[in-house]
């Protein structure tokens, strides 16, 4: 079977216990069996669409790879533990009074998993992805810089690392040091 998968999902295929598989640069997959592509990919070939964003879904991701090819998954040792998992009821009860907006699905999939407050407007922090501050939308850079150190960046895929379980952990990180500090 000619197995296709993207740079972003190279990881999760591995740990999957995927041990033949071709990495595209370009997302030309044609001539594959199937392509293991992120879940916003468009293809024409046979795919299996994932998430890789939380830590809830790289798992999810890495157990629907492994169980749809029958491969045997490999041992994530000291990521094992690193489940996001608030410690106590009493933490989350006070992240849901902290107010976010965010710019970004795959960051409003991580606050939402921290538990803090998804809002649209008087939120009492900005999250967006790194790459907004390239954009041209005036009123999103004119919302991140009114926010000043309340406006949180997040490394985009292009700035972050390959491995899904080190991205995840750093965006989490960025987070939770920034949020945590309700103004």
């Amino acid at each position: 079977m000619k197995i296709y998968t993207t740079p972003m999902c190279q990881e999760a295929v591995r740990l999957a216990g995927v041990l033949e598989y071709i990495v595209k640069q370009d997302n030309n997959f044609e001539g594959a069996d199937l392509a293991i592509v992120l879940s916003e990919t468009k293809t024409q070939v046979p795919n299996l669409k994932i998430k890789l964003n939380t830590f809830k879904q790289i798992y999810e991701s890495i157990d629907i790879i492994s169980n749809t090819l029958k491969t045997e998954k490999l041992d994530l040792g000291e990521w094992e533990d690193s489940v996001y998992v608030s410690r106590e009821m009493e933490t989350m009860d006070e992240r849901k009074k902290i107010k976010v907006k965010v710019y970004s699905n795959f960051i409003t999939d991580i606050v939402a998993d921290m538990g803090f407050a998804l809002v649209k407007e008087k939120p009492d922090f900005l999250v967006f992805p790194d790459y907004l501050k390239e954009g041209r939308n005036k009123d999103i850079l004119r919302e991140i810089k009114l926010m000043g150190d309340r406006a949180v960046e997040i490394p985009s895929h292009k700035n972050a690392s390959l491995n899904p379980l080190e991205r995840a952990q750093m965006r989490y990180n960025i987070l939770e040091s920034r949020l945590c500090t309700k103004p």
